[in-house]
């Protein structure tokens, strides 16, 4: 199967391409900060799948930081909505058989205990500017399997995690402070709120259930991507500093606080089980620890 991957410079990116090839399928990347090419350019999205005629596109690029989107309301959502009416439109017109567009949990805003876990019958009701623009590209996606038959299945991650990550990410950010204070000896890790709950998943598994969907997923469905299983980022925190080389202690800052957060985020995986088999097998120990060594990598580097 001959693959071509958006957004393919980026952390899942990155982790999907080596999955891909791993099952032995050609794979075509393309990224704004590798080739240059932008996903808003629509005429030079289409001249690219034109050339390289992929069997199926994964779309993942956009704008995907949640924080940030709260002073780039605009940028976000062009990014996102419009980028993926441009690669949806570049795939019908050259021919591509399949496409997953890869949205965002975030789209289901703030939800009531009665609706937990979250299946993907629970409305949208976006709180963030970014979520608004993956609420958005959604239906974009829908219109483009109902309008013209587009064989398009979108999945719907919760929080995913692992080495590579960004620290502008909860649990890449702590464990890049824990791994700077291992090198200066410095005790306190700054941190935001650590009450939030979230469904956190392994991005090597998530990737996973990213081909299985390109392979049994229903178009025009939807698909959670989820471990069924709310974490609160406090434990997050504490395993890092539990797996530190020194002592240290949690102090939290303002400014790391965020205008809006979401309580609790936990997902249904049912959907995706019965239709492609798919289930997180990593431990989230075992995540946050290869997480915790990139970082130290990276710090030391």
């Amino acid at each position: 199967m001959k693959a071509l991957i958006t957004g393919a410079g980026g952390f899942v990116g990155h982790h999907l391409r080596s999955h891909l090839e791993s099952e032995g399928d050609e794979v075509i990347c393309t990224d704004r900060s590798t080739d240059g090419l932008d996903i808003n350019d629509a005429p030079a999205l289409l001249e690219h799948f034109r050339r390289w005629r992929p069997d199926v596109v994964y779309h993942l690029a956009g704008a995907s930081d949640v924080g940030g989107s709260w002073s780039t309301p605009q940028a976000t959502f062009r990014s996102n909505a419009e980028g993926t009416l441009n690669v949806l439109w570049a795939a019908r017109e050259s021919g591509v058989d399949r496409v997953l567009t890869v949205g965002s949990a975030d789209v289901y805003g703030k939800v009531a205990a009665d609706d937990l876990p979250i299946t993907e019958s629970l409305p949208m009701r976006p709180v963030s500017p970014y979520a608004a623009s993956k609420a958005a590209a959604d239906h974009v996606a829908v219109q483009a399997y109902l309008g013209y038959d587009q064989q398009v299945v979108r999945a719907r991650p919760f929080n995913h995690l692992g080495p590579g990550q960004s620290s502008r990410f909860v649990a890449a950010a702590l464990a890049e402070r824990v791994a700077s204070n291992e090198l200066s000896g410095e005790s306190k890790v700054k941190v935001g709120n650590l009450s939030p709950q979230r469904d956190f998943t392994d991005v090597r598994d998530v990737v996973r259930s990213y081909r299985l969907l390109v392979e049994h997923g229903t178009a025009g469905e939807v698909y959670n991507v989820c471990s069924g299983r709310a974490i609160a980022v406090q434990a997050l925190a504490d395993e890092f500093i539990s797996l530190a080389s020194i002592p240290m202690e949690l102090v939290t800052d303002p400014e790391l606080e965020r205008p809006v957060d979401i309580p609790v985020l936990l997902g249904d995986n049912s959907r995706i089980r019965t239709d492609t088999g798919w289930a997180p097998e990593i431990p989230l120990q075992d995540t946050l620890r290869d997480l915790l060594d990139d970082q130290r990598r990276r710090v030391r580097a």
